[in-house]
């Protein structure tokens, strides 16, 4: 038997410039998330979503990572609930809200592998780098730094949830369909140790290839992977309802056959979905496109 899913909303909006995220939670059930997984003959359980604080009553504090502590907790409590869903043997589907979510849900997959003595692996799906820190960004944007504090060690609020940093290693970490990266985060990239497959090595080589490549180098020796998907690696003519949209990106039939190419591993432990934004979408299109993503990572096949 396949395992539940356990829906985790997270409408976390502190990370960014541009608000509306914290509306993607209820885009994706509006969308019909919870039902079409019911489709696929698996149990569903809707976990409701976490409070978050909004940035209109908060300052932004320190100016190079805003509003951290207020995103720290949000984090904080996801981890122990999506830790809670791994235990039950569940697979946790995190609805975002913004990027800097992952440092809790990753870190709920990561604490839960090393209860097996094992690391877990990170596929991070995403036109950008998110490896950006308090000392490198040039916007104090948190959700450009989530997978720098997966990695460690800063921005530090993000790294240590868990209790354990880093929270991934670099040999197991891939990051996938980047094409815009921040001039002082290229260095950082170049120098983290993570896979790094651009849209041109897709280009060139081809979406599969490249998915298996990938998948093949982060999954050796660990628990399973957790595969976390913003929604502006696909190209703005599919996926409109994103914050940083960048054109280029993955087509229809690439993001699908990335997520099947995933389902077909059978190593899927934990799936984000993020940064859809429903004030930017076009008659909920990007909230649609998300679900039926996670359709094809849960499993769902043409034939």
């Amino acid at each position: 038997m396949p395992s539940p899913v356990h829906i985790i909303g997270v409408p976390l909006d502190l990370g960014g410039n541009r608000r509306g995220v914290d509306m993607g939670p209820s885009a994706f059930r509006i969308a019909g998330i919870g039902e079409k997984i019911a489709g696929l003959k698996r149990a569903v359980v809707d976990k409701g979503d976490l409070p978050a604080a909004i940035p209109e009553i908060h300052p932004h504090g320190d100016p190079h990572k805003k509003f951290i502590d207020e995103i720290a907790r949000v984090c904080q409590q996801l981890h122990q609930i999506a830790l809670e869903s791994l235990h039950e043997g569940a697979l946790p589907l995190v609805l975002g809200g913004d990027h800097s979510l992952a440092a809790g849900s990753v870190a709920a997959s990561a604490a839960y592998a090393r209860m097996r003595n094992l690391p877990v692996g990170l596929l991070w799906i995403d036109a950008h780098g998110d490896m950006n820190t308090p000392a490198s960004t040039p916007s104090g944007n948190v959700h450009g730094m989530p997978l720098a504090a997966l990695l460690g060690p800063e921005p530090a609020e993000l790294a240590g949830i868990g209790g354990f940093s880093p929270t991934v290693l670099p040999r197991h970490t891939a990051l996938l369909g980047v094409r815009n990266l921040d001039e002082r985060e290229k260095e950082l990239v170049r120098n983290s140790g993570v896979h790094v497959f651009t849209m041109k090595d897709i280009d060139r080589l081809g979406v599969a290839a490249v998915a298996e490549q990938a998948l093949a180098a982060i999954s050796a020796g660990t628990a399973g992977i957790h595969v976390s998907l913003d929604l502006d690696v696909c190209d703005p003519s599919i996926a409109p309802g994103v914050g940083t949209p960048v054109k280029g990106g993955f087509n229809y039939r690439e993001a699908h056959m990335i997520m099947e190419i995933v389902a077909d591993s059978q190593q899927l432990v934990a799936l984000d979905l993020v940064e859809v934004n429903p004030t930017l979408d076009v008659r909920n299109a990007t909230a649609e496109f998300g679900a039926e993503l996670a359709l094809s990572a849960l499993g769902k096949r043409i034939l």
